[in-house]
């Protein structure tokens, strides 16, 4: 086995994360980044001896579109969570959660959260 990673970025969907009522109502675009840290077979050719980034970047979306929550902090940690089940090859993932359109009072390009977590 080698020490490897995977990263998929700019996993987007519309959601209704957000502490105020606006958010929960109308929802927003928000964009998550994740990488994980993997024990990856560099010389056999099956799917079933690696992490499948297609189920990956589907858990992400799940949990994005999922239950709406108020902080992106918590939604890092969800997606970490989800990521981290499905495969005993996944060592450690880092989730950055993007909220392009956060409402904080002043002009910007982005607010991003980053969570990393480790299996256990």
């Amino acid at each position: 086995m080698t020490d490897g990673q995977i990263t998929l970025t700019g996993i987007r969907a519309h959601a209704n994360h957000g502490v105020l009522a606006s958010e929960r109502e109308l929802g927003q675009t928000f964009s998550v980044d994740v990488s994980l840290d993997v024990d990856m077979d560099t010389v056999c050719d099956d799917l079933t001896h690696a992490v499948n980034y297609a189920l990956v970047a589907q858990r992400v979306l799940d949990v994005l579109m999922g239950e709406p929550v108020n902080l992106i902090e918590t939604l890092a940690g969800r997606i970490a969570d989800a990521v981290l089940a499905i495969s005993p090859r996944i060592s450690s993932v880092q989730v950055t959660v993007h909220k392009p359109h956060a409402p904080v009072g002043v002009a910007l390009d982005d607010v991003a959260v980053t969570c990393r977590k480790d299996a256990e």
